[in-house]
């Protein structure tokens, strides 16, 4: 069955790629879909009557379309959602007003050292050049809207203490609810709201019916985002202990509730969110939710109201082709880690010290003495079943298993048997990040393949093997090699959106310590990476208030040149965790890991034009990629190239804008992709005073050797006299003889 699509010059809220409709045995069937009719143009109370009337006419009566419809979507953009048969659905989709109709989908959910790791820390008041922390006043009144979980208000990060007054401009609420009144709002949690219309009341139970947070998730990224300083905080009480803030701790926090328990956060309810930011006011928006092969819906719209939005790039790494969130009007964001580690010493019966990674801190419950070992090999039940496990450690080591071999299941099943503690073995480039998996349930440690081997072959010798397993400990700094990004991190190519690279830039993300409910918890994900992402942007559009979302997203993505950006603490370039460990390209982290302070002055931006993008939505809808089209997308004005099928020679137009002295000149720094020849055109850049700001450049590739190959990797670099500014984008080429045939080598 196909539902008829109009396209025009607004943004297709939906996905790209819609999931079918049911089939025709199920016409009788309500559920919830999404109409979209456009860009809104008069008062919301007639956008919403305009909603009701609609759905009057395919419905019968006014009363019948009160009771179909969930959300009226009003203030930045004009659609519903509505609960419907197919047939109905069909109905709408004939009407000339209406552009699409899709079904709802769910999209799921995807500290004390971060900050400080990227250079935004409190210890750097006395230095020549003030840090972009202290420029940005520490985000003060900038809005930062969380679409997320909700949020715990009682936390010690959201404390108000010090603030003014609301901003004026705020026109959002703090809407009420189950153990939520007016007074869990305040001047740093300045509103909240939540979407519970249209989910399933078995579901509603089990949560809270209000912008609190049961899960946790919600809460922990925001504490990132705009966390207050909260002093003497750790995981247990013992480990990752110091003072624990956000990017932003001076901003203001809009909470917008979308996700429910087990059952995701539902389009309709994150259309709803977005269309109330941008009624209340928002500055930046923080999205870390995401669905494979699924865009989040309404994100243009905001973009184009000048509201910079970040998202998240997804936990399914390190698979090529995993990211999502790829549009390029949004920043996405790919997670590394941070300079700390906790190791955990493993004594074995034969005095022999080895060590793991663990969290597990409780030294009442790990006991000083020897515990019995015993060989579990892969954990699963019946492996288990064979064994008497009861009050001893196992060791869970099956070399023969696949890298993504969980170690959820080998702690259930464990813990199941009775067993008192745990030695899980996986591939060496990956413990810390799938650390928090073991968090707090029982000793618990990571160890790798050549040190399972060892306890292995001790326990082959030993007629009665033991073990005893030491608290885990923090170590912090140049001992531990930092940033890499993170083996579950998506990487790119976006098989949505070939022509756009994506992720766009790395950040903190593993095992990160922030506020969850009454505590401060150790989490791990892109989920944590894109608050910080948020965060800074925060802070660079308190500093550029004037600037576009296009703009800061390119101060952040090509100003990671630094030591703490493109290399690692050691000077080496920033690796990718896998199977095997990598050198990370720009489909790991874009343009690299990201650089605060240096965002905070880039030189040259790159800006974007709205009706770009609407041309490229429109382009992308209507599925062709000839004539403007292909040349829209490939001459988009983004911090980065990605040209996914050249054959012989290709063009690529970018045009720089100068924010930084009226007097500059820069010139071009090419590293070429292997196997093809670039040239810029031209390649020294002069800016003056009383000329214009923006200069326009070609870039030319050429294909010098025709294969069917995979990608290659390089980048351009606009450096100006006395290297003030280095501004780098990276480029991705892929060389092709045929068109649409992937890699067949």
């Amino acid at each position: 069955m196909h539902l008829r699509i109009v396209f025009s010059c607004a943004l297709l809220l939906v996905t790209v790629v819609s999931p079918p409709l049911a089939n025709a045995s199920s016409k009788a069937i309500h559920q919830v879909y999404i109409v979209y009719l456009g860009e809104k143009h008069d008062d919301p109370s007639m956008v919403t009557a305009s909603h009701h009337d609609l759905l009057t006419s395919v419905l019968g009566s006014k009363a019948e379309a009160l009771k179909s419809i969930v959300y009226s979507y009003k203030h930045g953009f004009s659609g519903f959602a509505a609960m419907l048969t197919e047939s109905q659905a069909e109905t709408l989709a004939e009407f000339p007003q209406v552009i699409n109709v899709n079904p709802n989908t769910y999209h799921q959910v995807h500290t004390t050292r971060s900050w400080d790791f990227l250079g935004l820390d409190y210890k750097n008041n006395h230095q020549q050049q003030p840090s972009l922390l202290r420029r940005a006043k520490y985000g003060e009144d900038v809005i930062i809207g969380v679409i997320d979980t909700g949020i715990w208000p009682e936390s010690p990060s959201f404390e108000d203490n010090g603030y003014g007054s609301i901003p004026e401009r705020w026109r959002g609420t703090c809407q009420t609810g189950q153990s939520f009144d007016n007074t869990k709002c305040n001047r740093k949690i300045i509103g909240a709201r939540w979407y519970g219309h249209g989910i399933r009341a078995a579901v509603l139970k089990r949560d809270i019916m209000s912008p609190r947070d049961s899960n946790g998730h919600g809460t922990h990224v925001a504490s990132i985002i705009a966390g207050s300083q909260v002093s003497g905080v750790s995981y247990g009480g013992n480990l990752a202990t110091g003072t624990t803030r956000g990017g932003a701790p001076r901003a203001r926090l809009g909470i917008y509730k979308v996700c429910w328990g087990d059952k995701g956060c539902p389009d309709m309810a994150i259309l709803a969110a977005i269309d109330d930011a941008i009624h209340d006011g928002v500055d930046i928006l923080s999205i870390s939710l995401g669905l494979a092969g699924h865009e989040i819906p309404g994100t243009l719209h905001a973009v184009l109201r000048g509201i910079s939005v970040v998202v998240s790039g997804g936990n399914d790494g390190p698979v090529p082709q995993t990211v999502s969130n790829a549009v390029p009007w949004v920043t996405t964001v790919a997670a590394s880690t941070i300079d700390r580690a906790f190791p955990t010493l493993i004594s074995l019966g034969n005095k022999e010290n080895l060590v793991g990674q663990s969290l597990y801190y409780n030294a009442s419950v790990v006991s000083n003495n020897f515990e019995d070992l015993v060989y579990g090999r892969s954990c699963n039940e019946a492996s288990l079943a064979s064994r008497n496990v009861t009050g001893k450690f196992v060791m869970c080591y099956a070399p023969e298993a696949p890298p993504g071999a969980r170690l959820h299941t080998a702690i259930y099943h464990t813990m199941d048997a009775g067993a008192k503690g745990l030695i899980f073995a996986q591939h060496a480039n990956n413990e810390l990040d799938t650390l928090d998996e073991c968090d707090g349930i029982m000793p618990c440690v990571l160890v790798d393949f050549e040190i399972a081997e060892r306890i292995l072959s001790y326990w082959g010798i030993t007629g009665k093997p033991v073990v005893k397993v030491s608290p885990a400990v923090t170590v912090v700094g140049d001992g531990v090699s930092a940033p890499r990004v993170a083996s579950f991190s998506s990487r790119g190519p976006s098989p949505l959106f070939p022509g756009t690279l994506k992720p766009d830039i790395s950040a903190p993300g593993v095992i990160i310590l922030a506020a969850m409910r009454g505590s401060y918890q150790l989490m791990s994900g892109t989920s944590m990476a894109c608050p910080h992402v948020s965060a800074v942007t925060g802070l660079l559009k308190s500093v550029h208030p004037d600037w576009s979302p296009a703009m800061l997203k390119s101060a952040i993505v090509t100003t990671v040149i630094a030591a703490a950006s493109f290399v690692d603490l050691f000077g080496m370039p920033i690796q990718a965790e896998g199977a095997p460990r990598k050198l990370a390209d720009p489909f790991d982290f874009g343009g690299g890991n990201i650089d605060p302070d240096r965002a905070a002055d880039p030189g040259l931006v790159y800006d974007v034009d709205a009706g770009d993008y609407i041309k490229f939505v429109n382009c992308t809808q209507h599925g062709s990629w000839l004539d403007d089209c292909e040349l829209n997308q490939r001459n988009l004005n983004l911090p980065s190239i990605a040209v996914p099928n050249l054959k012989d020679y290709v063009t690529v137009r970018r045009t720089v804008m100068n924010v930084g002295p009226l007097e500059a000149t820069y010139r071009v720094e090419v590293e070429a992709p292997a196997g093809v020849a670039v040239s810029v055109e031209p390649s020294v850049i002069n800016f003056t005073r009383g000329a214009s700001r923006s200069i326009t450049f070609v870039v030319a590739f050429t294909a010098r050797q025709r294969v069917q190959g995979g990608y290659v990797f390089g980048s351009l670099i606009w450096r100006s006299n006395g290297s003030a500014h280095s501004v780098r984008i990276p480029v991705a080429v892929r060389t092709v003889i045929q068109d649409f045939v992937a890699d067949t080598s």
